[in-house]
């Protein structure tokens, strides 16, 4: 069985038109960041994957650390939490982000949530019909 996690957080868009405000904002809505995230890793490492995103080529974790001034362990342990939500995927040693933009990251997020609400819909109807509700 196959676990994705799957976090959606309703907070008000910024009101600054910057690009590093929408992107905290995006980043935090899909529940990548939280109050735990103090130094704003989990952020930073999202930043890097994303403007990698145009080179399409995958960065190693130590890359990773290096760019975003992080431990190794720190961005390992981030990234395990990204690829648990789906939004990145590791092949040969390299984390690349699942989505060519970030429009296609919301899609993915929106896709994952509505089949689990299918799945999660169904099991309901057969513990309704089992209940004789």
């Amino acid at each position: 069985m196959r676990f994705t996690r799957i976090t959606i957080i309703r907070t008000i868009q910024p009101k600054d038109d910057s690009v590093n405000e929408d992107l905290k904002w995006l980043g935090s809505s899909l529940g990548l960041f939280n109050l735990r995230d103090k130094d704003k890793s989990c952020f930073r490492i999202f930043i890097t994957l994303v403007r990698n995103l145009k080179t399409k080529t995958g960065l190693t974790s130590d890359e990773i650390a290096m760019m975003t001034g992080l431990t190794r362990g720190t961005v390992v342990h981030h990234l395990n939490k990204m690829m648990a939500s789906g939004i990145v995927f590791n092949e040969r040693g390299k984390y690349y982000l699942t989505v060519e933009n970030l429009e296609g990251l919301v899609e993915l997020v929106q896709k994952n949530v509505n089949n689990t609400m299918e799945e999660i819909k169904k099991v309901a109807q057969h513990v309704d019909r089992k209940l004789n509700l």
